[in-house]
């Protein structure tokens, strides 16, 4: 477990851990806290006194040098994580009780109890034909998946045939490979990703009647199947584990593995894109699609698909407190459109939905293609390349198809999907790496990276006061509820920062506090339940790069001065915020781990702290910086100079290679980006559908 969340920091948690278990290693990384009056006179860490091995580790913290720092941050991250996520037999973790924490939601544990139950009489019975009942065992996309585990290409051929694919498998005894293929699979269009881009095309292009086949790296989780542990879900349907990090631990980054992709595991949040986003695109980017009719018609579409709406009935705590806060300070505060009902209240959409209620793209999109019968997904399973060749007359490649692998009895089976269309919507953290091992040159391809950034502050409510939030925990009802836009600069630029509430169960929750001893970290976890977060979202300037050493990830992103700065000004509105509503303690997750007793503390105190966190440096893995939003890392545009797609999201080198996620963003958003990365993967779905047209009738 250790290898897949730390990923390529696994060397230096290793290299600490082999320093600290030697005097020597010791006296290198912890100084003069190693020194013992006694012989030995210096000892290894597992010998020093307690309070000496916490001085050590809080020196790490704030080291001149670099490495200590990353291996703090990087070994704080893991420990907590994986302390209040590992389970027992039953399912549970012993600290759970003392934190105030239920673990899965006690409603779907009923359910899922009577559920099981059902489902072995509906197995043993014979009559199988309530859709219902199929859907609730299997979910909503049973009739159109592919599974190919543990199944050899016979079988895999069979399964597609049946689904009106048209397949060749190799009778060749050869060890498989592009030019010696396991299987040749036919098709009209092949969509690499399932998430609100791939997703949306993938429908689009089935209800319209082709044949498409879309590749998911991971896994399928139906509702019955559905663990909604954080641990367990994390390592299922996130992108690395939920580890994913720049190259120095500065930012981390959230982002969905499964079948549809973030709109599976996002907070709900649909908010259409922004008057000043729009005009920036279309003025100064001189991209004509964001100022016509086709992408207003298409934000509409797509709103209806998801049934958004902006009511909310009972609200969260976390939301309870952001609103109140705000209208006491007068703050603008407003409801978050999202794609689930008024009375959606749960906390545990991030590990996905549990009554089908949320609606990403396999309850919408991705329904829609297998309801047509024209389409099928392959998840775990990784697409390796996009296939090109240079046709007769023609002054750019094209793009023939995909090229895909898995495991099959310890021999890496490739397959090869021959396509009239290929669209990459593995989202834009994977797509550049597939583009680039795929052979494409643009400059722009893992370029301008945008991470919308996210700070966080916190304000611990007591229980026993009966006028703050009764009844109500911190990982409970909707996530996303309410936003401020107080220090947005949305009357100007848009280039600023949205105030949010976020989704913190234990896991998270403790590898974000800020950590000073050890009884301190008890107390913190202690008022898990009844501690509100707040966080800042950025629309950040910063551009970051992916690169692909050694098949990998490899993201590069440093905070500019801009971006710090919006930043802070969030962090100085969330105290204020959190202080209004009525929190005893409130504090930010800097390592200096300082917080102040509003209820205690004079007014001038409470100005002067809130003045000093907010000013805080935010390099050098002084604060958390997290991300769940990435964009632009294939940006549209007209120039192929400063761009990687056109604006029908066609990639400038090749010929029906086109790109449908939140790579193509222009610039980053600053608000939630599902309902913008669906509706130009819409239109670009309009594009790759005017092509198979003339295709078809070209034959």
């Amino acid at each position: 477990m250790i290898s897949q969340r730390l990923g390529h920091h696994v060397v230096m948690f290793r290299l600490a851990l082999w320093m600290l278990s030697s005097s020597l290693g010791t006296l290198i990384m912890g100084g003069r806290d190693s020194f013992s009056s006694q012989f030995p006179y210096v000892k290894k860490f597992s010998r020093l006194p307690h309070d000496k091995r916490q001085r050590i580790l809080l020196s790490w913290s704030v080291s001149w040098f670099w490495l200590y720092r990353m291996t703090y941050t990087g070994t704080k991250l893991l420990i907590f994580l994986s302390s209040f996520t590992q389970l027992d037999e039953t399912d549970n973790n012993p600290s759970w009780k003392a934190i105030g924490y239920c673990g899965p939601d006690p409603e779907f544990v009923a359910e899922r109890k009577a559920r099981l139950t059902n489902q072995l009489s509906y197995l043993m019975s014979h009559d199988h034909s309530s859709k219902t009942e199929e859907e609730q065992l299997m979910g909503p996309l049973y009739k159109g998946l592919i599974n190919i585990k543990g199944r050899s290409r016979e079988s895999i051929a069979e399964s597609l045939r049946r689904r009106g694919f048209h397949v060749t498998v190799s009778q060749k005894k050869s060890r498989p490979s592009l030019t010696n293929p396991s299987l040749i699979i036919h098709c009209d269009a092949v969509v690499v990703g399932s998430g609100s881009g791939g997703g949306v095309i993938a429908g689009v292009l089935a209800k319209a009647g082709y044949k498409v086949l879309v590749l998911e790296k991971g896994g399928y989780r139906a509702r019955s199947n559905l663990s909604l542990l954080e641990g367990p879900t994390l390592d299922e349907m996130y992108e690395g584990a939920g580890m994913v990090t720049t190259t120095d631990l500065g930012v981390s980054i959230l982002a969905g593995s499964t079948v549809g992709g973030g709109s599976t595991i996002n907070w709900s949040a649909s908010i259409r894109t922004p008057k000043h986003v729009l005009k920036e695109w279309s003025q100064e980017y001189e991209l004509e699609l964001f100022e016509g009719k086709l992408y207003r018609d298409a934000m509409d579409v797509v709103c209806e698909k998801m049934q958004v709406q902006p009511e909310v009935g009972d609200e969260g705590f976390n939301n309870a407190v952001l609103r109140k806060g705000c209208e006491e300070l007068g703050y603008p505060v407003n409801n978050i459109p999202r794609n689930a009902t008024s009375d959606h209240y749960c906390g545990w959409c991030c590990l996905g939905c549990k009554d089908g209620r949320k609606k990403g793209t396999l309850e919408t999109w991705l329904k829609d293609m297998v309801d047509s019968g024209n389409g099928v997904i392959i998840p775990n399973c990784e697409a390796t390349r996009v296939l090109h060749r240079r046709k007769k007359g023609r002054t750019r490649n094209t793009a023939t198809g995909v090229a895909f692998q898995f495991i099959h009895e310890g021999v890496t089976q490739i397959c090869v999907v021959e396509s009239k269309a290929t669209i990459a919507a593995s989202g834009a953290l994977n797509t550049p790496v597939l583009l680039k091992k795929s052979g494409l040159k643009n400059n722009n391809i893992g370029k301008n990276l945008h991470l919308h950034p996210v700070t966080m502050a916190w304000g611990y409510f007591p229980e026993t006061d009966p006028t703050l939030f009764p009844n109500k925990k911190s990982y409970e009802g909707g996530i996303m509820t309410s936003m401020s836009t107080v220090a947005s600069n949305f009357d100007t630029t848009g280039y600023g920062a949205v105030l949010q509430t976020p989704s913190l169960h234990p896991g998270l929750f403790a590898a974000l506090m800020p950590w000073t001893s050890g009884t301190d970290i008890k107390l913190r976890m202690s008022r898990f339940s009844r501690t509100a977060h707040l966080i800042a979202i950025a629309r950040d300037k910063t551009c970051g790069t992916i690169s692909t050493p050694c098949s990998s990830h490899k993201i590069k992103y440093t905070l500019k001065t801009h971006d710090k700065t919006n930043l802070k000004k969030g962090i100085e509105s969330m105290l204020r915020i959190l202080a209004a509503a009525g929190a005893q303690e409130i504090g930010t997750h800097h390592v200096k781990g300082e917080k102040i007793n509003v209820k205690t503390a004079s007014s001038r105190e409470i100005e002067r702290f809130v003045k000093r966190e907010s000013s805080r440096n935010l390099n050098g893995l002084s604060c958390p910086i997290a991300s769940a939003h990435q964009m632009s890392s294939c940006r549209m545009g007209i120039d192929p100079r400063s761009s990687a797609v056109n604006q029908m999201g066609e990639t400038w080198e090749i010929e029906g290679l086109f790109v449908g996620d939140g790579s193509v963003l222009p610039t980053a958003l600053g608000v939630n980006p599902m309902v913008t990365v669906m509706a130009i993967a819409y239109c670009t779905a309009q594009s790759v559908l005017q092509m198979l047209d003339r295709k078809c009738n070209n034959k």
